[in-house]
């Protein structure tokens, strides 16, 4: 999966200075989410004071502000299509890659059980959750690294928290504790879904095995054996459903009430009018940016199930094509 990409020199430019391309460009748009967060906090303020006095703030000031929040959306609308775009060529380079390794075996393993399977559909939901997972944790990645020095500097005006008093850069800590405590503790309620999904599609390919060869062979594909390895397609998804529903429960449930746990840790703050509006919706802002980075596998918990899944069936694919190539290479030896 790697090696046939990142390791060959003909695809070296996208492997190499793709890969590059791809990281650049996406910290740069966390850049400009960075200035957003700004300004975001300059905007409130320009709220507040408008709102505390008549004519405190001129019609010049809002179209000030406005015009600059323009500016940097569309700079961040140009970089997020041209980023989306690139990273669809540069996956599918990357199964191209795939795709090239496996055909150019395709004479040693055409008879593995599954092998059509391997090559076209599992290398294009490969490249698909690449895409899309892989992508999307290179991003929060980047958004943890740059929003939590911005949560660590705006920490220091929430001195005081509920339940502990006093506690230096509090935001950071409640962000971390909270998430890793999540996350532990979800992954743990899951911790079966990835073996369940990857043993769902090993049955699902004995059914589907048993089908195909049932239009050629009258003697495959009788109902008394399609019934029973469908019993057993059934039966893993019962499981995987009972799974996901306790998965599911506790998922939702911890999303919904960590929702209000950032104002919580900030009553003293805000009933000591401690601190501006502009400067709440920051911290907010920020606690909201690290914590989502920080509970991202929590949020994509089924797709991580399903890459894994994928991973372990293309892993096992390619080493039955490492047995078969050093068995044959054995075979010429002896020959000779």
């Amino acid at each position: 999966m790697f090696r046939c990409f990142f390791l060959n020199k003909k695809w070296f430019l996208w492997s190499v200075y793709g890969t590059t391309a791809v990281v650049l460009i996406n910290w740069l748009r966390v850049g400009v989410d960075v200035e957003l967060n700004y300004w975001n906090g300059e905007f409130y303020d320009l709220l507040q004071s408008a709102l505390v006095s008549p004519n405190a703030v001129s019609i010049h000031d809002f179209k000030d502000i406005i015009i600059d929040f323009f500016k940097l959306t569309t700079v961040y609308v140009v970089i997020s299509v041209v980023v989306d775009y690139f990273i669809r060529h540069w996956i599918f380079r990357w199964r191209c890659a795939m795709n090239e390794y496996y055909v150019s075996h395709w004479s040693l393993i055409r008879h593995v059980e599954g092998a059509s399977q391997r090559i076209q559909e599992d290398t294009m939901r490969f490249a698909k959750l690449v895409e899309d997972l892989g992508i999307s944790i290179l991003r929060n990645f980047m958004t943890l690294a740059t929003f939590t020095p911005l949560l660590w500097e705006f920490s220091k005006k929430v001195k005081v928290i509920p339940f502990f008093g006093e506690v230096n850069h509090s935001m950071v800590i409640v962000a971390v504790v909270s998430s890793f405590g999540g996350m532990a503790f979800l992954m743990y309620v899951g911790r079966k879904l990835p073996g369940l999904e990857y043993h769902n599609q090993r049955v699902e390919a004995a059914y589907r095995k048993e089908l195909v060869l049932g239009e050629d062979d009258p003697n495959k594909g009788q109902p008394e054996t399609i019934q029973a390895l469908f019993s057993h397609v059934r039966q893993n998804y019962f499981n995987m459903y009972r799974a996901y529903l306790m998965f599911d429960s506790f998922s939702s449930a911890y999303g919904k009430y960590s929702e209000l746990t950032v104002y919580i840790v900030m009553i003293p703050t805000i009933l000591q009018a401690a601190i501006t509006l502009g400067v709440l919706k920051k911290i907010t802002s920020s606690y909201s940016k690290v914590e989502d980075s920080l509970r991202f596998l929590i949020r994509r918990w089924s797709s991580c199930v399903e890459l894994m899944s994928i991973y372990k069936r293309l892993r096992a694919f390619e080493t039955q094509i490492e047995n078969v190539a050093i068995g044959q290479k054995v075979t010429q030896t002896e020959l000779e």
